[in-house]
């Protein structure tokens, strides 16, 4: 499985980095064949919404070279989204299989077209953006439409990570990789419903 790990100036990295932690393992732990990720950008070097700055492996690649293609969120994709050659290229990930973002990412993949006629969610901040591009706005911590899995607000991308490992593999593999990441919080099992962790 090839993933592509999207980077863009403003993102927030946490929307990555407890998604990044948790879908390695896949790897680590030999739990799929092939298991494989690139840092994509439109540029060499991006610097996150705290000024932290990361190299890209990849400059514009197309992503539809990929099996799975995660965008993070941040202020800047209330910008981005507008942002035709940006936008572009974000299109080319319209027959991977596997579509999903964390945060206000989904307002990426909402422009871009590939939320039409799907539940979706974002950081509770940004619903009223994200209504005109899904059917629906689903106030969880995760939201799964088909193979396009939506998380909510920045701690949410461990949740995030951890639904997608079950998602790929099974319970058994998630609880092994949950075990290692220390976090309590993840309830296994649940990975037949459309949204999970519901806010009530």
């Amino acid at each position: 499985m090839k993933m592509a790990f999207v980077l863009f100036d403003g993102m927030t990295s946490m929307d990555l980095a407890g998604f990044y932690e948790a879908v390695t393992w896949l790897a680590i732990l030999k739990a799929k064949e092939n298991v494989s990720w690139t840092f994509c950008s439109n540029k060499d070097e991006i610097t996150d919404d705290r000024g932290l700055k990361m190299k890209s492996d990849a400059v514009l690649p197309n992503l539809g070279d990929f099996d799975l293609v995660f965008f993070p969120g941040g202020l800047s994709t209330r910008m981005l989204r507008f942002d035709e050659d940006f936008m572009g290229w974000v299109r080319t990930a319209e027959n991977v299989p596997y579509k999903i973002s964390m945060c206000t990412g989904a307002l990426l993949l909402g422009a871009a077209g590939f939320l039409n006629g799907k539940k979706a969610t974002t950081n509770s901040s940004a619903y009223d953006l994200l209504v005109p591009y899904c059917a629906e706005v689903i106030p969880a911590r995760v939201v799964r439409d088909g193979n396009t899995v939506t998380g909510a607000g920045v701690t949410a991308s461990i949740d995030l990570g951890l639904y997608m490992v079950e998602m790929l593999t099974n319970t058994e593999i998630v609880l092994q990789v949950q075990r290692k990441l220390e976090y309590p919080y993840y309830k296994a099992g649940n990975i037949k419903d459309v949204y999970m962790h519901t806010f009530r």
